[in-house]
Parts: structure tokens; sequence; C-alpha cells
């Protein structure tokens, strides 16, 4: 049961990555349009659509199958220091999915003090925790 409940989990973290590096994109073209415009309502849906089907129930999975392979294997949390780096990072991610939902919001409102320049910095921000988190996770550094 473990292997599977892991194999979810990976599969779920990959489909929460993909879509944390998809969604920054819809909203740096729906915030270069106007409100009303063929562009901003065909975003603001495919964001809208993103975010309901696979950006958050696979931030929901992400957590769930993680919180249980840690209850199957308590062991995990005694093998060193990563396993608390990589649960500190990923609360990082969430809180990073927060914010982008919160912009979102913004830019679906038609707030124009969204940077488009910020969301392209912060869209980069996703990826750059994959890399130390896989590295934590495979090389146990500490």
């Amino acid at each position: 049961m473990y292997l599977w409940i892991k194999a979810f989990h990976i599969i779920f973290i990959v489909s929460w990555m993909a879509s944390l590096l998809v969604y920054p994109r819809y909203k740096m073209h729906q915030a270069k349009s106007k409100p009303g415009e063929p562009l901003f309502d065909t975003m603001m849906d495919a964001s809208a659509r993103l975010k309901r089907i696979i950006l958050t129930p696979s931030l929901l999975a992400v957590w769930i199958l993680g919180i249980a392979l840690l209850v199957l294997n308590p062991g995990i949390v005694a093998g060193g220091v990563w396993i608390w780096i990589k649960l500190a990072l990923v609360l990082v991610m969430t809180a990073l999915h927060g914010m982008f939902v919160g912009i979102g919001k913004k830019i679906d409102r038609g707030d124009e003090s969204v940077s488009v320049r910020k969301l392209q910095l912060l869209n980069e921000v996703p990826f750059v925790l994959l890399i130390v988190i896989v590295v934590l996770v495979v090389v146990k550094p500490f």
C-alpha cells in the first residue's frame, strides 16, 4: 500500500508543479489585455478551469498523500535534517500557490496594479523549489 501512495504522491506532485508553472503564464497573458477583450476572457476561463480541475486538487492530494506517507513510515522524520528542510520548502510552495491564486483574483477583477514583470519572476520560483526538493529527497545531503 505504501508504494501505491508514494506513486500517487509523485503523480500529484507532477500535476501540481505543471499547473504552478502554467497558471501564472495564463495570468500574465490575461493581465496584458483589458477586461472584456477576448484574450482577457479566454485566459480568465482557462485559468479558472486549471485552478479548479488540476491546481487545487493536486495541492490537496500532495498534502494528503504526503501526510499518509509520514503516518505509514514515521521513521522518515528521523532520517535527518533533509526532511525538515523539504517540508519547509513544501510550505513555501504552498504559500506560493496561495499567492498565485490571490494575484489571479486581482487580475480577474481588472486590477491593473499587478505587475506582469513580478509574475514573470515569481513564475520561476516553483521550478527552483522543485530542484532543491528533489535533490533533498534523492541525495539526502543532511
